[in-house]
């Protein structure tokens, strides 16, 4: 009996042991984990709390503004609007369908466009999501008055880019809109984030990072759920980007774009002696405003695909052949290299038979016997066919083209922009397989062929001849202001863009030779101002699967002929082969420089000039 009783203590004494030992190996194990996490993995876990405990949110800069130089009043401004958010995981289990439905009737939207926005897998997200931009305080004030029926709506200040100059500016200006991915990859770096306005093309993309502006910061206090505990906010103000003023000038920009109408092509004015650009119009243009609203991008590739293409700038981004403009750059080639005497005579017959092929003048009985003079005048086209060929030829033809900036880049500050193009026979025998011909020179000597360029290449060439030998960078840009204090942070100065070792004599007789142009040449009568002096060259360019009897026409001009270098302006005009044939090039030239000169508006400028029959010739046509 005691021998049972025994053994049933042992076995209880036992148990006891087994039991004291699972609980103080289970106690070891907790004092364990617990050295572990304060210890070990304490100042990661603080680090985590700090993290999560501090919700700070970017409060948008407004961009900087931006003016022009002979307005006081900013072109752009910033307007004050609203953008509408919802958090999902605020609203209650539930509930979310009826929450959006009720929003979507505030916002004037369908339901379907708040769930594109907040798909299933987001709808328990803490984050919160951009629902529409662009609204009015009164439907920000209708959604306060019944936000207990709204949970996880809220809403925030958003200005929106205020276009107040549109039409033909447009393509100077550019326009903003959303970060895409592609461009947070690139710009990150550069202190981008994933909320922020961008500025997609022309000054607002150029100068995007001075118009940005410094984002300050709200901080709150939140637990790890994201939901607030202390309402009172740390705010960092932010800094408002510089404000911008341009070049170009209002009224001029006004009468270039009347000027040019609705025909498809480029106008601009350009200041030679320092690179300002005071007009630069491109037909047909757009409305920067369309950009501001939920439809951006429906808005976009609505532009994208019109005919005639409105989003593409034709001053800078286009190119064309330069035709018999390009015969100013002949004529300083074959007088600096004395290739050819300037008085010795060529006879036009109206064509040359050369290579098995006809070349035909654009007057087919003949020019006659022409020298240098006369045949710019005239724009013979068999003069300098002759003297490209057999006197200057390809090599010295491509190396003076670039000298005159063709074929180099532009320098404008403008995100996009063409280098156009300058053949040589390496290029060809490269590019093609065959070889540089004669009459592949021809072509070239009159501005046709392989070469091409913008407007604005033209009006370097006039400018590289109105300043003897050198070219400015075109420029936008005049100055960067302070928003604050108005104080000028920054001027731009001008700067050589190119220079020619060419001696002043030969500028001097090609000035007169351009002047001749206007006096004796094919202009004189879309050119003849009584109270101001030009000196130019038209051009007139074949385009392969135009119409019949349509060319891109072109005007470049330069004057007062007899003012100073610093008072000069150059004027470009291209009328595209898409319009209507009416050599509108001269006659537009004309009609800038009168409105410019004599301060008059477009229709105040006709009327001077004798040119209303035109109008009303045009009106009939139409």
């Amino acid at each position: 009996m005691a021998r049972g009783l025994n053994s049933d203590s042992v076995a209880r004494n036992g148990k006891i042991v087994i039991l004291t030992l699972i609980v103080f190996a289970t106690f070891a194990l907790y004092t364990l984990k617990l050295f572990t996490l304060q210890g070990v993995e304490g100042e990661s876990y603080q680090r985590q709390s700090r993290t999560i405990s501090s919700q700070v949110n970017t409060i948008p800069a407004q961009r900087g503004e931006i003016f022009v130089q002979n307005d006081p009043l900013p072109i752009v401004t910033n307007t004050d609007s609203f953008a509408v958010d919802l958090t999902p995981a605020e609203i209650p289990v539930g509930h979310y369908d009826a929450v959006a439905n009720r929003l979507a009737k505030f916002l004037g939207i369908t339901k379907r466009e708040i769930d594109r926005k907040v798909p299933a897998r987001m709808r328990r997200s803490y984050s919160q999501i951009e629902i529409r931009v662009n609204i009015p305080f009164s439907t920000v004030a209708d959604i306060a008055e019944n936000i207990n029926d709204l949970p996880g709506v809220s809403w925030r200040s958003k200005p929106i880019r205020n276009y107040v100059e549109t039409g033909s500016i447009s393509h100077v200006i550019g326009y903003v809109g959303d970060i895409t991915k592609e461009e947070i990859n690139v710009m990150y770096n550069h202190g981008y984030k994933a909320n922020a306005i961008v500025g997609k093309t022309g000054i607002e993309k150029q100068y995007d990072s001075l118009l940005q502006g410094v984002p300050g910061r709200e901080s709150r206090t939140v637990d790890v759920r994201g939901h607030i505990i202390d309402d009172t906010p740390i705010i960092e103000p932010p800094q408002m980007g510089k404000n911008l003023v341009l070049t170009i000038n209002t009224r001029i920009q006004t009468l270039v774009e009347k000027t040019l109408g609705e025909r498809v092509g480029a106008a601009l004015v350009l200041k030679p002696s320092n690179g300002e650009v005071l007009a630069l119009v491109s037909y047909p243009f757009y409305d920067q405003n369309l950009f501001n609203n939920d439809d951006a991008s429906a808005q976009y590739n609505k532009l994208a695909t019109s005919p005639n293409n409105p989003l593409l700038n034709r001053a800078v981004n286009a190119v064309y052949p330069p035709a018999s403009t390009f015969k100013t750059i002949m004529a300083a080639a074959l007088l600096a290299e004395n290739a050819f005497p300037p008085e010795k005579k060529i006879e036009c017959n109206g064509r040359i038979d050369y290579g098995g092929r006809r070349f035909n003048c654009h007057v087919r009985w003949g020019h006659g016997k022409l020298d240098l003079k006369n045949a710019l005048a005239q724009s013979c086209d068999v003069y300098f066919w002759v003297t490209g060929r057999d006197n200057l030829g390809v090599d010295r033809i491509s190396s003076y083209s670039k000298e005159f900036g063709f074929g180099q880049p532009l320098g404008i500050d403008l995100p996009a922009q063409s280098d156009g193009f300058v053949p040589t026979a390496q290029w060809k025998e490269r590019r093609y397989h065959s070889t540089w011909l004669g009459g592949d020179t021809m072509n070239m000597s009159i501005g046709q062929g392989y070469t091409l360029v913008t407007p604005l290449h033209v009006a370097n060439m006039m400018a590289m001849v109105v300043n003897e030998g050198k070219i400015y960078r075109p420029h936008l840009l005049k100055e960067v202001r302070d928003p604050a204090t108005n104080e000028v942070i920054e001027e731009t100065k001008p700067q050589i863009l190119h220079e020619s070792n060419i001696d002043t004599a030969v500028w001097k007789e090609v000035q007169q030779d351009l002047r001749y142009v206007i006096t004796d040449g094919t202009p004189q009568y879309p050119m003849n101002n009584k109270k101001i002096k030009l000196a130019g060259k038209t051009g007139t360019a074949e385009v392969n699967g135009a119409k019949k009897d349509h060319w891109h026409s072109w005007m470049v001009a330069y004057g007062p002929y007899d003012a100073p270098v610093e008072e000069q302006l150059v004027v470009v005009v291209l009328v595209e082969a898409v319009n209507e044939w009416e050599w509108w090039a001269p006659y537009a030239t004309n009609i800038i420089f009168q409105g410019i000169f004599q301060n008059q508006t477009y229709d105040e400028a006709i009327t001077e000039l004798g040119f209303k029959y035109l109008q009303k010739a045009r009106a009939r046509a139409e």
